[in-house]
């Protein structure tokens, strides 16, 4: 059974840096593409971060390109998301997802397989 479950979320004023993680059990996470999404209250899910199973390719929504970094461990089964020069407009449940399909990370969500419970990140201004 694919399990995702995040962690490293939290409360950050404005221009602070968070890195929220996810680890992986129950897949070859070696074989997964991985990203990272978030839903603001109100607000439909959005992609944030992609990449690919070997982590030689990586792919960022405009929004976060140049402050957020994605990162993984396949010895480890660990997603990482480096988010630095955070903004109130970064505020969500970020969630990681897994897709087993591609190798190529992608932004589509409804092209991921599994999905962590997600973790809050809060930043004031």
């Amino acid at each position: 059974q694919v399990q995702l479950v995040e962690s490293g979320g939290g409360l950050v004023q404005a221009g602070g840096s968070l890195r929220p993680s996810c680890a992986a059990s129950g897949l070859t996470f070696s074989m997964y593409a991985m990203g990272w999404f978030r839903q603001a209250p109100g607000k439909e899910r959005e992609f944030v971060a992609g990449i690919s199973w070997s982590g030689d390719i990586t792919i960022y929504a405009d929004s976060v390109k140049g402050r957020f970094t994605i990162s993984r461990d396949n010895d480890k089964k660990m997603l990482y998301l480096q988010m630095n020069s955070l903004k109130p407009e970064d505020t969500a449940v970020y969630y990681c997802a897994a897709d087993r399909t591609r190798g190529s990370p992608v932004v589509l969500d409804s092209e991921y397989d599994a999905w962590g419970q997600g973790t809050q990140v809060t930043v004031s201004s």
